[in-house]
């Protein structure tokens, strides 16, 4: 049985700064690949980043490009994501997830495992 507890949100104001963390409780956490995802009132959930298990590497999403973070303690059995320079447009709620694939980590559908949550406000 997998679980993911998200942490981190709050209210920040444009220009700061945030890391969010997912705690994983379960066994063989090195073997998952881990995804953050986000949904803003009255959009679809879209993808933001993802990092492979296999050989590490890092996918971001048009919107994080640049700005966000995306990495892993596999000993503790957390991933984060490090958000920089945030915008009223990165407000919404996000979500950790984990796959035990390592391809089409931009789709949500290859997510067998989803946090509950966390919301991120960005104000002027």
């Amino acid at each position: 049985q997998v679980e993911l507890h998200e942490s981190g949100g709050g209210v920040v104001q444009s220009g700061d700064s945030l890391r969010l963390s997912c705690a994983f409780g379960g066994s063989q956490f090195y073997s998952y690949s881990v995804g953050w995802f986000r949904q803003s009132p009255g959009k679809e959930r879209e993808f933001v980043s993802a990092l492979a298990w296999t050989n590490g590497a890092t996918l971001y999403g048009d919107s994080a490009k640049g700005r966000f973070i995306i990495s892993r303690d596999n000993v503790k059995k957390l991933f984060f994501l490090q958000m920089n320079n945030l915008q009223i447009e990165d407000t919404a709620v996000y979500y950790c997830a984990v796959s035990v694939g390592w391809e089409r980590l931009r789709d949500q559908s290859h997510y067998e495992h989803w946090g509950q949550g966390t919301q991120v406000t960005v104000s002027s």
